[in-house]
């Protein structure tokens, strides 16, 4: 990346990811950069109307969706639209529950913003984004309310993966899976490694979790769930051991991006790619 950031979030569109926000020597938390993966290399799009970490964003049709965060160190409500054709921002209906360190998964067109950090402490809340009527819904709350956590869609559900409960010396291995047609969870095979701070992304029928920390460092494990055995299997380490961490799957590589390289406040600049190739 063209700035050393953590506690960003990161969006694949076509050939391009988005890094969006997080903070770092020079960055105030607004920063926007474009990589593209066919030719390896990077710019800066238009910064976010509102400096922020620790949020949750995905990618509808073409255009890119923020929501909640931390600005200023305090839980926020944002909906933000990004239209990378026009390279601006809008902002649309606030989250009803405002909060940050959350996560955040697409299903039929729906945006699902699930648990996180509001000013009374973590929570399991499931809110439903309906980008066609700038419209916010809540959904059954996540059974094991948590922070700092890794989301990925397979197949129609989301999966929710680790995390932690207010500090990261409070790691979990929570494994739920939720289903948005029938808004029922359910627990599955808990992650191998307890860890938060992580970023997870879906490749070939597998949900991929990478890095994390803990009070004594950073995580450089790459574990994969196979929902049909609903078994974990340990893949090559990161190159790099970091937390605060994007990851997004373009073909058949998931791009792992940024993060910090020690507990709490640390940033990187940091383009690593895994593939099964």
């Amino acid at each position: 990346m063209l700035t050393a950031r953590s506690e960003v979030v990161a969006v694949a569109m076509g050939e391009r990811i988005y890094v969006i926000g997080g903070f770092g020597p020079g960055s105030d938390g607004s920063g926007v950069e474009e990589y593209n993966a066919t030719t390896d290399s990077w710019r800066m799009q238009a910064s976010l109307p509102l400096p922020l970490d620790h949020a949750a964003a995905v990618a509808v049709g073409t255009k890119v969706y923020v929501v909640g965060g931390f600005s200023g160190g305090d839980p926020v409500d944002a909906t933000l639209e990004y239209d990378p054709e026009g390279d601006t921002w809008r902002e649309l209906t606030p989250m009803p529950t405002a909060r940050g360190a959350l996560g955040a998964a697409v299903v039929n067109g729906k945006i699902y913003a699930i648990g996180g950090v509001t000013e009374d402490g973590d929570t399991g809340a499931v809110e439903v984004y309906d980008p066609a009527s700038d419209s916010w819904q809540a959904r059954s709350p996540m059974p094991t309310a948590r922070d700092h956590i890794a989301v990925a869609e397979l197949d129609g559900k989301i999966y929710v993966v680790g995390g932690r409960l207010g500090t990261f010396i409070r790691n979990v291995d929570a494994n739920e899976v939720y289903d948005p047609q029938t808004d029922r969870w359910e627990s599955r095979g808990p992650l191998p490694t307890a860890r938060s701070g992580i970023a997870g992304a879906a490749l070939n029928g597998r949900i991929y979790v990478f890095g994390g920390e803990e009070s004594e460092g950073t995580f450089d494990e790459n574990e994969s769930y196979d929902p049909v055995s609903n078994s974990w299997q340990s893949h090559s380490y990161m190159p790099t051991a970091r937390h605060g961490l994007g990851a997004v799957t373009i073909g058949d590589t998931i791009y792992v991006i940024s993060g910090g390289l020690t507990p709490g406040g640390s940033a990187s600049n940091l383009n690593e790619a895994f593939s099964l190739r």
